[in-house]
């Protein structure tokens, strides 16, 4: 069994993993209260936080798991905010000396990589590898609000980033376009919440950069669309249309990611069998309904993060920790040191 934490930026995450049975338990202690009051996440407060809660977390755990039956520790160690990443690590490196047991880290985008498939492996662990090989090979959409990417996965189980934003993340831009509009953090759940109500097509934002057949994302040009046409309105114009500036926003940064993740199906030199879609913003209706249709259009299998494991959360850090058996490069032991820029490659 597989202990691991995660503490990236704001949520303090233990979870542990069986191979043979799956998730055993997960226990997470949100922040966003704390932050919604500042705006987004304040380093120092989120630290804080996480010194408070490790401990009473894995005091938790102690009383639903058997710790002596632990094989290994594993933690996030980058990317995110270097002291919270800190507090993680050095929780884990506790850990696993005091149960002396092996330590990894776990590059928390691989973990969003590998978490579509949590649900699969819970469906019958123990055809899970016979299964994961008839869906490769795998494109995948990883969509938070620090990171908006595309990449493959092949037999080998190896990563290969094809396509990444060159400014803003889709969660980013979704969280800054909420702050334009005088709504709260994070942003895109009270965006998606107003946009039911309102008409996509009410405005025209900008969608995509450069060739229509470029991967790569922007999203910068649409936050500064908004902010122009804001600036234009009167607060009682912006208060009238504010359903419809929502469902109009939104749907430029859905038609985006979808149009892209299409764009990707069609350049493959070798037909997918999969796609996967993780990260916070996965748990978005319109994104997961319109990447379910593409790739119903497609003939693929269509493999989203189950909700709890789309944000961060330590639940994909263990998965990842046994999936990612090819694991080049991957770092452990005692030594193990955080890095904050580290990126999916």
């Amino acid at each position: 069994m597989i202990l691991a934490l995660e503490s990236s930026c704001d949520e303090t995450a233990l979870a542990v993993f069986d191979p043979a049975r799956g998730m055993v338990g997960e226990w997470i202690h949100s922040q966003v209260a704390l932050h919604e009051r500042h705006g987004g996440v304040v380093p120092d407060l989120a630290t804080r936080e996480h010194l408070r809660h490790f401990g009473p977390l894995i005091e938790r755990a102690r009383g639903s798991v058997n710790f002596s039956a632990i094989d290994g520790v594993a933690v996030t160690h980058g990317p995110g905010l270097a002291a919270c990443l800190a507090i993680g690590v050095a929780a884990a490196k506790s850990l696993a000396l005091a149960l002396r047991v092996p330590l990894v880290g776990v590059n928390h985008l691989v973990g969003h990589v590998w978490s579509p498939f949590i649900a699969l492996h819970a469906e019958d662990p123990a055809r899970f590898d016979e299964r994961l090989d008839g869906l490769f090979p795998h494109l995948g959409l990883i969509v938070s609000g620090g990171n908006t990417l595309l990449f493959t996965l092949d037999a080998g189980r190896r990563i290969t980033p094809i396509a990444a934003t060159r400014d803003d993340a889709a969660g980013e831009a979704l969280d800054k376009g909420a702050k334009l509009l005088g709504l709260g953090y994070p942003g895109g759940p009270f965006i998606e919440r107003l946009a039911q109500q309102g008409r996509a097509d009410a405005y025209d934002f900008p969608r995509g950069i450069g060739r229509r057949d470029e991967l790569d994302f922007s999203f910068s040009g649409l936050k500064t669309s908004l902010r122009y046409m804001l600036e234009k309105m009167t607060t009682e114009q912006v208060e009238a249309r504010l359903a419809d500036l929502c469902a109009s926003y939104q749907q430029a940064v859905v038609d985006v990611l979808v149009r892209k993740t299409g764009l990707a199906l069609e350049h493959a030199k070798i037909p997918y069998r999969s796609i996967g879609l993780s990260g916070g913003v996965a748990n978005n209706r319109l994104l997961r309904s319109g990447l379910e249709k593409l790739a119903q259009r497609e003939g693929v299998a269509f493999f989203p993060a189950q909700p709890q494991h789309t944000g961060d959360n330590a639940g994909m850090i263990a998965f990842a920790a046994w999936v990612d058996r090819a694991g080049v490069g991957r770092p452990g032991g005692m030594g193990l040191r955080i890095n904050p820029g580290l990126s999916l490659t």
